[in-house]
């Protein structure tokens, strides 16, 4: 007999909060730790009553359902315990980006509409000189490592530790759709004025959800286990430090937070508190395993997961002597960001070890949930295979809706239903993703495209080779010419040329491994590449440099 409709009982729709991450930990992380550089140390237990009065300070601030909080600050204790009040509240959590210019971080608190700021002493003198062009911030907020500064050149509503402490950890949040909007952040691109990013309460449980999922089930290289020490190499104020300070939250994992980037201090770090566990660019390994004093740190435990610019072989290499699990992934700001990583499949167990280090390079396979197209320039989705080159489109249920109060790049960043990347790949038989460069970056030789990121590649396999990077330089003859600026590593300085360098090149395009017009690749010895203001090769500046240069 067929059962009618409406004999089915519906339980109560359960939205996905951010508050619901903090469930189990209440009972099971009581003897794990959170940890503030040399400087503090508490349990589980008073971190969540720390994040509860939290909640009623902000309250008493007179933030709202929906209003912006912002904060200028480094990775902290205080930063996760944002992570979870403010969006607990109905408020939107604005991460600002400490490193871009004083002009671009006003404009981005101005945008966002920010009612309260939170800003460390070391940003109380960038405060002071932007507050006048900030007419919405209502309150503002100290965080101190110390004591206050005499003049802290800005009217407080208070010190942080000291509104902690003056209220009682009583306090009820309330209860929210899970479609509220619960954290901002500003990406900047090539062109125009940042671009406020934000993702619900859903996203960001989701994206927690799947990112632990597909964390814990791979063995090879790397994964993520319930007494593994947490360390981010990555800022919290871009894009959550990739969401794993929820995943590591949710897990009750020891978490240790290292404030200012401080290379010798976050080495010290990793030894005291033996971390297991960690995130970041290539750059900010590269500057890790050539500081002096990485020499005496016992790295061969810390499993690192590394995306933001594609891994070169070399200094993968180099990682993984020093006893390193490396795990690269993939995403970007508009993603939340994680969507792919590049664990083995199970039947390439045995592989041998330089196979298996070519496998976890690769870009990565799309996470549970998260569907991956290749966009061919006419608009349709591309079939797998190494010819099959187009723009990587993305559909999951974690990616931001589009850009605060921008309709027309929100529309143009989800056209035809897909969320567009910018990023050139094909996908190989095997699923994963490849990407080959980004469409910006891609060098147009004679109506041809060659990949920046194969030569950069190549170039970092040579036993010289620090840093390289690789820009397309306007040419009167072939449209475009690459132009690769390479840094030494101190041991070969002087003792290796753009020519022997060019020789080491010419063998990869005489197997074929990379396009023959690369020949035409002009190689310059620099002391430093340019960075942009979340560690990356800021190839847009280094562009800008050579054709300025070029013309006078």
């Amino acid at each position: 007999m067929k059962t009618p409709a409406s004999a089915w009982v519906v339980p109560p729709v359960q939205p996905l909060l951010i508050r619901d991450l903090l469930t189990r930990v209440r009972h099971w992380a009581g003897g794990q730790r959170i940890i503030y550089r040399d400087l503090r140390e508490h349990s589980y237990a008073e971190f969540l009553a720390r994040v509860d009065r939290l909640g009623r300070v902000l309250t008493d601030l007179g933030v709202k359902p929906g209003d912006r909080v912002g904060v200028l600050d480094c990775d902290s204790h205080r930063y996760l315990e944002l992570f979870f009040a403010v969006p607990m509240l109905g408020a939107v959590l604005h991460t600002v980006n400490v490193r871009l210019t004083p002009e671009q971080i006003a404009y981005t608190i101005r945008h966002a509409a920010d009612s309260v700021m939170l800003v460390h002493t070391d940003f109380l003198p960038l405060a002071a000189q932007l507050a006048p062009q900030l007419p919405d911030v209502q309150a503002w907020v100290a965080l101190t490592d110390g004591a206050l500064p005499a003049d802290p050149g800005i009217a407080l509503a208070g010190e942080y530790e000291a509104l902690l402490a003056g209220v009682s950890s009583e306090f009820c949040f309330p209860d929210l759709d899970e479609n509220t909007v619960a954290t901002l952040f500003y990406t900047t691109g090539t062109t125009g004025e940042p671009k406020g990013v934000y993702f619900t309460h859903r996203q960001l449980v989701l994206h927690t959800l799947a990112l632990g999922l597909n964390f814990s089930v791979h063995h090879d290289p790397l994964s993520l286990q319930c007494d593994d020490v947490y360390l981010p190499l990555t800022p919290m104020f871009h894009v959550h430090a990739w969401g794993f300070p929820y995943l590591a939250t949710l897990l009750g994992l020891t978490q240790v937070y290292a404030g200012r980037f401080e290379p010798a201090l976050l080495l010290r770090l990793i030894a005291r508190h033996k971390v297991t566990i960690s995130h970041g660019v290539p750059t900010v390994l590269q500057l890790l395993l050539n500081h002096p004093e990485s020499a005496g740190v016992d790295l061969s435990n810390l499993k690192l997961v590394v995306g933001g610019a594609p891994l070169p072989a070399g200094l993968a290499r180099q990682a993984r002597a020093r006893g390193i699990r490396l795990l690269s992934s993939y995403g970007m700001s508009e993603t939340c960001p994680v969507v792919a990583s590049a664990h083995p499949k199970p039947d390439r167990a045995d592989t041998d070890a330089e196979a298996d280090l070519e496998v976890c390079s690769r870009t990565g396979f799309p996470l549970p949930l998260v569907e991956a197209g290749i966009w061919s320039a006419n608009g349709t989705l591309l079939p797998p295979g190494r010819d099959q080159i187009g723009e990587l489109v993305l559909r999951a249920p974690w990616l931001t809706g589009g850009y605060h109060l921008d309709p027309v790049r929100s529309a143009e960043l989800w056209r035809g239903g897909w969320l567009h990347t910018g990023d050139i790949a094909y996908r190989d038989l095997d699923g994963y993703v490849r990407i080959t460069d980004r469409l910006k970056d891609v060098i147009k030789i004679g109506g041809e495209w060659i990949s920046s990121l194969e030569l950069e590649n190549a170039l970092s396999r040579h036993e010289a080779v620090k840093e390289v990077a690789v820009v397309g330089v306007p040419n009167a003859k072939w449209d475009e010419r690459p132009h690769a600026d390479v840094v030494l590593h101190p041991a070969h300085a002087g003792q290796v040329t753009p020519r022997e360098l060019q020789k080491f090149l010419h063998g990869f395009i005489e197997s074929g491994a990379i396009h023959q017009r690369a020949v035409l690749t002009e190689i310059r010895l620099v002391e430093a590449i340019p960075r942009t203001s979340v560690g990356k090769i800021d190839k847009k500046a280094l562009r800008a440099a050579l054709v300025a240069a070029a013309s006078t």
